[in-house]
């Protein structure tokens, strides 16, 4: 896919190195691994720098985008093959929904393998501490003042949480330029809420200054998603822009992104409807019978239980997420 006012940068990196995490080690105790955030004055550190076209910033957080057989917590390089591979991947299908109305900044950044040992803390720390260095250069040097909107899916929404309870709520006059923050596929609890006043979950698709999310189950989905770290979130309903359970039709869509004979993910017609199931805390869809294997196939290489969507959270809703966004922007600067 090919998207508009965007400049890939050189991905010959040279500063990184792995980490291994011990079960339940702190900030502290991981600090002999590793002095100083990723450097984020080197464009080579930034998958996406545009060219200043819109009014309004996206800035970009990418999913999990590399792996290893490692059972143990383990943080990639900031130059790690696979993830300079896979993390424009997740660009392609995700951000590239932002990219006819805002300018979008997407720096790389070392993350998790997806290890189920202590996970939630493992992401609170380097990962964090590099995507905040990272929103930080980004406010000092390129923001210069415009509105954004935050953007993470699956790890990069976990980290997002922890940007918007420090980041944001240590620099309430940043937070004040913020649009809303789409956090997909990383549960937003009312308890988090609770501990986080200055933060509130949407109630329409057109309120600012508020988180979006979502997490996406087929109807027979059985076993414990792994993705809900055993939480409760609230949801969005991405079609319908609603809170309650009410459906929201394939009719209602205004179109999907799904992959291609060659795994590429193109545009397609509305390929999910979607319904909140509140006591799960997660968006229920049904898709067509003739794409069902592809998803049975990519949860299980995924290593998900059948019927969580999670790489689909975003492509599913695609153009709808598109449309809320420019509705959101409209309504923040003819404020």
């Amino acid at each position: 896919m090919k998207t508009k006012n965007r400049i890939w940068v050189n991905f010959s990196l040279t500063v990184g190195i792995a980490l291994l995490f011990v079960n339940g080690c702190s900030k502290d105790e991981t600090s002999q691994y590793i002095s100083t955030t990723t450097d984020y004055s080197q464009a080579s550190h930034w998958m996406s720098l545009p060219a200043t076209v819109y009014p309004v910033d996206l800035f970009y957080l990418y999913p999990t985008a590399w792996s290893n057989s490692d059972s143990m917590p383990v943080i990639c390089a900031i130059d790690d093959s696979s993830m300079l591979v896979e993390a424009p991947e997740s660009y392609a299908r995700q951000a590239t929904a932002f990219d006819t109305i805002a300018n979008i900044y997407a720096p790389f950044y070392r993350q998790d393998n997806s290890s189920g040992v202590n996970r939630w803390n493992v992401i609170a720390d380097i990962p964090t501490s590099d995507a905040t260095a990272a929103f930080d250069y980004y406010i000092k040097h390129f923001n210069h003042g415009r509105p954004y909107i935050l953007l993470g899916h699956s790890q990069g929404a976990t980290v997002m949480t922890n940007l918007l309870s420090g980041y944001l709520k240590n620099n309430p006059q940043v937070y004040a330029r913020m649009i809303a923050a789409y956090v997909i596929g990383s549960p937003i609890t009312p308890a988090y809420l609770q501990e986080n006043k200055h933060l509130k979950f949407a109630t329409g698709p057109d309120d600012t200054g508020v988180i979006v999310s979502w997490n996406t189950e087929g109807p027979n989905m059985t076993g414990v998603s792994p993705v809900l770290y055993g939480m409760v979130g609230l949801v969005m309903n991405p079609i319908n822009w609603k809170r309650d359970q009410t459906q929201a039709t394939f009719a209602e869509g205004l179109g999907s992104l799904f992959p291609n004979s060659t795994g590429e993910f193109v545009p397609v017609q509305q390929c999910a409807d979607a319904r909140i199931d509140t006591l799960k805390g997660v968006l229920i869809c049904n898709t067509p019978s003739q794409i069902q294997p592809i998803l049975d196939k990519v949860s299980t290489a995924q290593g998900f239980p059948l019927g969580v969507y999670h790489t689909f959270d975003i492509p599913f809703y695609f153009s709808n997420l598109r449309a809320n966004a420019a509705q959101r922007i409209h309504n923040y600067l003819n404020k």
